[in-house]
């Protein structure tokens, strides 16, 4: 989904104004310091969550404080541009609104957030809320797990 980024001091370059671009047509004033936390989650492919976004906002520009990017994130949130996961381990996490609809599966052991799309999964969530009686409009799917012993994997 997004480029990757191993958290260096640059900028990165791959799909930069995306999500500038979504913030600039909500009417949003962009600083300069909301740019580069917008660029940062952009390129991220980890779903940093607020600390994680300050170290890398500060390793491109240092005057950048853990409240501007706490308020940034809020900014965002609410504007509906970036979306908020809640893993576990207390602490959210966010990523740019995905450009297509993504599942996640959340390593328990290591953080890990893998993203999938099943389409077997997406026909199931559709027949069971028109089962139910619903029109589905949106859903979520987070799968909690930890990786399988080989020997799990053999004597399946």
């Amino acid at each position: 989904m997004n480029a990757d980024w191993n958290g260096d001091a640059a900028v990165p370059e791959t799909r930069i104004g995306t999500l500038e671009d979504a913030c600039a047509a909500k009417g949003m004033r962009m600083t300069e310091q909301r740019r580069i936390i917008a660029r940062i989650l952009d390129a991220a492919t980890d779903h940093p969550d607020v600390e994680e976004l300050y170290r890398r906002a500060v390793a491109i520009d240092s005057k950048i404080s853990i409240a501007t990017v706490y308020r940034t994130v809020k900014l965002f949130e609410d504007a509906g541009v970036i979306t908020r996961h809640d893993f576990g381990a207390g602490r959210s996490r966010y990523e740019s609104i995905p450009e297509a609809h993504h599942d996640h599966l959340i390593d328990l052991r290591t953080g890990e957030v893998i993203e999938f799309r099943d389409e077997e999964i997406e026909r199931l969530q559709q027949a069971m809320a028109e089962r139910l009686g619903f029109r589905l409009v949106d859903h979520r799917l987070e799968l909690y797990g930890v990786p399988l012993d080989p020997k799990d994997k053999a004597g399946r």
